[in-house]
């Protein structure tokens, strides 16, 4: 009997060993994926694309010659600026989870920790991505195009009429106390205060667009008209600019809406497909309504429906199929000509170069119809969207904390700063140009 209750202890031990094992083994260490990490560097290089030279060249084509420079300068500042600060703090404020708890409404739902000061911890072996596939390093360089190429499109609701210096200090605040808190409020994850409500911004319909066209709107009301609007005429002195410009967003843009996937997957390939599907519709609604209205298409209108609809889809990217793409392009499209033109000529404003009325009513358009075509019943992938109005309220809110977020503190930022030193260009300065006036130099022949 003996012995047979030490045979059948061996044998209960020998089914329990391994088990016990296997659990004191810690986890496998994450493996970096090389296709992901490929995908990831492609990207990040697209949307840096995106800013110089596709937005530098959109914007700069768009001016009068006597400010090509000016444009194309704040853009080339304002990379170096960002750059520099999202190194220092802003990385961690956009994506530092400390203290975050999903539910949980606290200082932490509103802007990140931080513990990823001057970016502390990034080093050769930290690994991110949806399952820690790619390097963290180019994960931040990869945030950080889009928090460049955000605060250069307000550039374009401006042009023409802001002291450089104070454009340098307005950019600085504002990436700080807007962009960077709405960054970690949508994609800061479990905790973040619009993550935990379900608003659903697959690359930067918020954060990105209606962020930086609300900004421009306060930004053009508190300016004021630049001198002469709308009586003297202020036409674009080089169209081929901004058309080789909007062709390099476009192409960007990949990098940009696919590359939100975080990974070489199968999300990636259908938001690059909807990306090419939306901007196409988007930039033949432009093109239809235009001719329509006034009777001949112009390639300034087919290059700004471009981008309505590269504006329009971002949010929607990774969600929705290529249906619904086509439906918010083509309604990117419309909507957004009828904005940048007769709403604006009604209100009366001076958005230079349309930054609110197509980025900001593009992404507004885009965040909302996200809801409804996200739905698998709409042909949309995100599994979690079956009630189809209650995810429209989500995306109405998400909207709305922005638009006012966004405006309330973009307001007092600029009259602060208009106080302190002033934002304004001189008469005198603005008649003769921001490139001679602000950078002694010129940007065409006389």
């Amino acid at each position: 009997m003996t012995l047979r209750k030490f045979a059948g202890l061996g044998a209960l031990l020998s089914l329990v060993m391994p088990a016990l094992a296997m659990a004191a083994d810690p986890a496998p260490a994450p493996v970096l994926n090389s296709g992901d990490t490929a995908w990831m560097l492609t990207s990040t290089a697209l949307v840096l694309f995106m800013t110089i030279p596709g937005l530098a060249l959109f914007y700069g084509g768009m001016v009068r010659s006597k400010n090509i420079l000016s444009v194309m300068m704040q853009c080339f500042a304002i990379t170096g600026l960002i750059t520099i600060l999202w190194f220092v703090y802003g990385y961690s404020m956009a994506f530092d989870t400390t203290g975050m708890e999903a539910g949980v409404v606290n200082l932490n739902s509103f802007v990140g920790g931080l513990s990823k000061l001057f970016l502390s911890g990034v080093t050769p072996a930290s690994i991110t991505g949806p399952a820690a596939l790619f390097p963290e390093a180019v994960f931040v360089t990869f945030q950080m195009t889009f928090a460049i190429i955000t605060p250069a499109l307000i550039v374009g609701a401006f042009a023409e009429r802001m002291k450089f210096s104070a454009m340098l200090i307005f950019m600085g605040v504002w990436f700080t106390l807007v962009y960077a808190p709405i960054a970690h409020m949508v994609w800061g994850g479990p905790g973040s205060l619009l993550g935990d409500w379900g608003v659903l911004d697959f690359a930067g319909g918020t954060v990105v667009h209606i962020n930086a066209g609300v900004a421009g709107l306060v930004a053009c009301l508190v300016l004021g008209k630049r001198k002469g609007f709308p009586t003297t005429p202020m036409a674009p002195h080089n169209l081929g600019y901004t058309l080789v410009g909007a062709a390099m967003l476009w192409v960007g843009w990949f990098g940009f809406n696919a590359g939100s996937a975080a990974a070489a997957n199968g999300t990636a390939g259908m938001a690059m497909l909807v990306t090419q599907i939306a901007t196409a519709a988007a930039a033949l609604g432009w093109m239809f309504a235009e001719w329509v209205t006034h009777g001949k298409p112009s390639a300034l209108g087919i290059a700004s429906g471009v981008v309505a609809g590269l504006v329009a889809i971002t949010p929607a990217a990774g969600t929705v199929g290529p249906m619904g793409a086509l439906v918010i392009g083509l309604a990117a499209g419309v909507v957004c000509f009828f904005c940048a033109t007769t709403l604006k000529r009604k209100l009366g404003y001076d958005d230079s170069l349309d930054a609110f009325g197509v980025h900001g009513i593009g992404g507004i358009l885009g965040a909302i119809l996200t809801g409804v075509f996200a739905a698998p019943a709409m042909g949309g992938f995100n599994a979690t969207t079956t009630d189809i109005a209650a995810q429209v309220w989500i995306q109405c809110k998400g909207v709305g904390f922005t638009v006012i977020y966004t405006a309330i503190v973009t307001y007092i930022i600029l009259k602060v700063l208009d106080v302190v030193m002033g934002l304004r260009v001189t008469e005198e300065e603005e008649a003769v140009g921001l490139d001679l006036a602000q950078h002694n130099e010129r940007g065409y022949n006389l």
